[in-house]
């Protein structure tokens, strides 16, 4: 299966770790590409790359603050996580975001660039609920400057993921 990318370029020499399982798992997809010089929010490259905000999401990940143990958690881009609501979907008292500097030994991925595929590790990993409402989604491929957007039905083929409501609500 060859993915090109929305530029039209060949994606053969410039696949992620995330592209490669959803190869593995015959998920179809299309990379979208954006220059990353800039430090960007997930607002601007949705905006950016021509997409629906609502439609990509950002993966955060988080430690619990009493035994340590690692969550994931993908929201919309524009929103913002609550540490309430995450704790109470993964069964746990305390959440707190991990600190950047130990994203990369953790994940795999650098800040700006963590996709929920293909991590170092499979963390319990949560949706925001919104997900569902859309036939496809976009979220990092996995590397600074590439998103990926594929059909929300075939998620569950390639991460093991709960639905929950996970975002602040609008003041």
């Amino acid at each position: 299966m060859l993915m090109v990318s929305s530029k039209g370029r060949d994606m053969k020499e410039n696949k992620t770790n995330a592209m490669r399982i959803l190869e593995q798992h015959k998920v179809e997809y299309v990379v979208r590409e954006y220059e990353n010089g800039d430090v960007l929010s997930g607002l601007e490259i949705a905006c950016r790359l021509g997409l629906d905000p609502d439609m990509c999401f950002k993966t955060l990940v988080t430690v619990d603050g009493r035994d340590g143990e690692h969550f994931v958690f993908v929201i919309p881009v524009g929103c913002e996580l609550d540490l309430r609501k995450a704790a109470r979907a993964a069964g746990v008292k305390d959440i707190e975001m991990v600190k950047q500097k130990e994203l990369l030994p953790l994940t795999g991925y650098v800040h700006g660039g963590c996709s929920p595929i293909g991590m170092k590790k499979a963390f319990r990993t949560f949706f925001d609920e919104t997900a569902m409402l859309f036939d496809r989604i976009a979220f990092s491929a996995g590397k600074v400057g590439m998103q990926v957007e594929i059909a929300f039905e075939d998620l569950a083929k390639v991460v093991d993921y709960t639905l929950a409501d996970l975002v602040r609500d609008a003041i």
